[in-house]
């Protein structure tokens, strides 16, 4: 069954994290601070939601300089395509450049309150939440095309130091694993 986003609301700051990527490499907010923003993608790679947009998701992120992580933060033991190494594989699949984290505690999901692959929260240059919505309109089966314009426009807005206009639609997706 899909679920929504939660509309976390509009301003509010991006939690603390510190999570390894696939290469054990960590990845802590601090990093991006001082920077133009953040955009984080709670997601997965059994999702056929995640799935539907992985390889736009990649395109979108490439084509604008949005510092950019994803994070899965599925129970790999009872998911086991969630596991790091079907991670590295999406990654490669999907071609994306951005860092990969693992949220093996699902600590981070729970303070960033993600619900669902995919779950896309884009902060603005003082990290506070600009962005909790859509890739688009697509969904698996409705027909529509996979354009990521929606996040898109709102990276796009950020980088501007432009508000994103409301309403914001919530992303839909998978619920996460959780333990």
């Amino acid at each position: 069954m899909a679920l929504t986003s939660l509309m976390v609301p509009l301003g509010a700051p991006a939690p603390d994290f510190s999570l390894p990527d696939l290469d054990q490499r960590r990845y802590a907010r601090t990093d991006f601070e001082n920077g133009p923003g953040l955009l984080v993608v709670f997601t997965s790679n059994h999702c056929p939601y995640v799935r539907h947009l992985e390889s736009a998701l990649g395109e979108v992120v490439d084509a604008l300089p949005m510092p950019t992580v994803a994070i899965c933060t599925n129970d790999a033991a009872n998911h086991p395509d969630d596991a790091p190494v079907r991670l590295r594989d999406q990654a490669i699949r999907a071609g994306w450049t951005f860092p990969y984290l693992i949220d093996e505690s699902q600590d981070v999901a729970r303070a960033f309150r993600a619900v669902c692959t995919p779950d896309f929260f884009l902060y603005d240059p003082n990290l506070a939440l600009a962005y909790r919505g859509a890739f688009d309109e697509s969904t698996p089966g409705n027909g529509k095309p996979v354009t990521g314009n929606e996040l898109r426009a709102a990276i796009e807005s950020v980088l501007d130091g432009r508000p994103v206009p409301e309403p914001q639609r919530p992303s839909m997706g998978c619920s996460i694993k959780w333990r």
